[in-house]
């Protein structure tokens, strides 16, 4: 299956990547320039397309993410710590991120006559975001066979969606995904702040999956105080 890889850059997308070029044909890694905080992520997206030896496009929209204020991702608002699944996390939720950079991708894939858009979406992911949730992959395939009734089939691969973070690391080291060239951190510092939702869920599941975290935390202690506070 000829298949274009949606990649930020972060650990979720590095390994799918990494999945795809193992067991199916990699069309490519399309990333996205939406005005994030973080956008240091797409450098590490530029690595993995190296690494493949593939094709790597990065869309800039930076204005459209800048519109769709309200979120610590593209607004000057401070961006959380604790655990991913706390309510404070909902502030890092972009309004229809997903399905605008989808909407693209699905464009792409037919230009390129690639047969699949892939996409990092996970379990981890449903309770904050509305546009990871299984109900919305389905529409948006629906809605993406009328667009391209005729013309593409293209499919929307998202093989992690019923899965846990801890299950993709185990993934990604089975096909081989170099984690310390992955960016999580929704800060976008120097290093992985340690603090923030993405980099608890990212240290908790290194500790889940039993694989050793290459990560180099500021605060490398930081998630068993939000473990905690989440289960108390």
């Amino acid at each position: 299956m000829k298949t274009l890889v949606i990649c930020s850059g972060g650990l979720d997308s590095v390994a799918l990547a990494h999945s795809v070029a193992a067991e199916h044909e990699l069309a490519g890694l399309v990333s996205f320039d939406y005005g994030q905080r973080h956008r240091k992520e797409l450098v590490f997206a530029a690595l993995c397309a190296e690494r493949l030896n593939t094709l790597h496009q990065i869309i800039n929209i930076p204005e459209i993410g800048h519109a769709l204020s309200g979120s610590a991702l593209t607004d000057d608002v401070d961006v959380p710590d604790g655990h991913y699944a706390e309510d404070t996390m909902k502030i890092t939720v972009v309004p229809n991120r997903n399905a605008i950079m989808l909407a693209i991708a699905f464009g792409l894939a037919a230009t390129y006559n690639a047969e699949a858009v892939a996409m990092a979406v996970h379990g981890g992911d449903h309770f904050i975001y509305p546009d990871c949730r299984p109900a919305f992959i389905e529409a948006f395939q629906v809605m993406q066979d009328r667009a391209l009734d005729g013309y593409a089939e293209i499919r929307l691969y998202t093989p992690y969606v019923d899965l846990t973070k801890d299950d993709i690391v185990r993934d990604g080291a089975r096909h081989g995904t170099p984690f310390a060239e992955t960016w999580s951190c929704y800060k976008g510092g120097e290093l992985h702040c340690g603090r923030c939702g993405t980099c608890v869920e990212r240290r908790e599941a290194f500790h889940l999956a039993r694989h050793a975290d290459p990560t180099d935390y500021e605060d490398a202690d930081f998630w068993l105080e939000a473990l905690r506070r989440r289960s108390a």
